[in-house]
């Protein structure tokens, strides 16, 4: 995932705008870290659950990377609350979809999938109260990239 994300990263420019999609440990984050890596931006890049977006400046004079997460952010209004700087930055919304949409009038929607069952399922461990998931950090995973409207 790291490494597509270097890929994607080194080819996005100021006012792309990228909506994150998929379950529990898909790897938003993970691509993130790529991304970040291919625009040159500081580290490190971390999930931004708990902090609602961080903004990470360019260390070789492009754009920075704004990585949100609305996970718990209710409507879209709230994510525009944040007043992101959607036109300047390279913009980043895990768990964005039906939220982030109008950030932008276009923008890159990626979804990533795990396999259910086998290598890379989630196991669940243990009553459902106290259960754990088990994943494989290398796994292959499912990604489909598209750009919207």
């Amino acid at each position: 995932m790291e490494n597509l994300g270097r890929r994607l990263g080194a080819g996005l420019a100021a006012g792309d705008l990228l909506v994150l999609t998929g379950p529990l440990g898909a790897g938003k984050t993970t691509l993130t870290r790529g991304i970040a890596a291919g625009l040159g931006v500081r580290g490190p890049i971390q999930s931004p659950t708990f902090v609602i977006a961080r903004t990470h400046p360019s260390l070789i004079g492009g754009a920075p990377l704004v990585h949100a997460d609305a996970y718990r952010l209710g409507s879209a209004l709230e994510l525009d609350d944040l007043d992101i700087d959607a036109d300047g930055s390279v913009v980043v919304v895990e768990w964005g979809r039906g939220m982030a949409e109008g950030l932008r009038e276009v923008w890159w929607e990626i979804e990533i999938e795990r396999p259910v069952g086998g290598r890379g399922a989630d196991t669940m461990c243990g009553d459902l109260s106290r259960a754990t998931i088990e994943l494989d950090a290398d796994a292959p995973r499912v990604v489909t990239i598209a750009r919207r409207p």
